[in-house]
């Protein structure tokens, strides 16, 4: 028989597993696991969740919905100060991996030779290659033409690292605008602008990705 358990109690529950865990979590992960035993509710679970993220809003780390779940991550406006704990300068994209990467988050699916078309130039195959062992992008399928090319989209892992919950948390072209993404795979970075309505494929290829560190807890 499940176990009861109070809303002060919950609360701190899912607040330290959310905390300890390796990686965002699910509202399903956490009924599968820490709450398995217990007798909680999906809209308990939902307020509890709403009330740390209340807590949280004016302290130093927040708690945000990626689109894996939830985890702690440092207020954006902290990071000029935070980079700090890293001393040493890293590299950065090229422009060609943003344009790349721009191209498959606004227009998936598409095929290399789309991308290729769009920006005038090859891709490089170490480009495809690198967003490929990031878990930014995965094939999706081939399109049906001859050669029956790979179609690109992005993860559920690209939208973490840029802490968004959905693709439609994209910032409008508009936004992108002359920026850079800096090369530190545990430290997930955010989109610059304001949340807007994904482009179409009608819009023309952005400069590269404005960007700005986001450290996790």
């Amino acid at each position: 028989m499940a176990a009861r358990i109070s809303d002060e109690q919950l609360k701190q529950l899912v607040e330290a597993a959310i905390f300890v865990a390796d990686k965002p979590l699910s509202k399903e992960r956490l009924f599968d696991t820490v709450l398995s035993d217990l007798k909680v509710s999906k809209k308990r679970l939902d307020k509890a969740l709403e009330s740390l993220r209340l807590d949280y809003l004016p302290r130093g780390v927040q708690l945000v919905k990626v689109a894996s779940g939830y985890r702690f991550q440092s207020n954006d406006s902290l990071s000029p100060w935070l980079g700090r704990l890293w001393q040493e300068h890293a590299p950065r994209y090229s422009r060609a991996m943003l344009e790349t990467l721009a191209l498959i988050a606004y227009r998936q699916p598409i095929t290399r030779g789309e991308i290729e078309d769009v920006r005038g130039v090859a891709v490089s195959s170490n480009i495809v290659k690198t967003m490929l062992e990031r878990e930014w992008v995965k094939v999706v399928g081939h399109k049906e033409v001859p050669g029956r090319p790979a179609l690109y989209a992005t993860t559920p892992q690209f939208l973490n690292y840029f802490g968004l919950s959905s693709l439609s948390e994209l910032p409008s072209i508009e936004s992108l605008e002359s920026a850079v993404l800096d090369d530190r795979s545990d430290e997930p970075l955010s989109f610059e602008a304001a949340a807007e309505k994904t482009p179409s494929a009608a819009d023309e290829l952005p400069n590269p990705i404005d960007m700005k560190e986001n450290q996790l807890h």
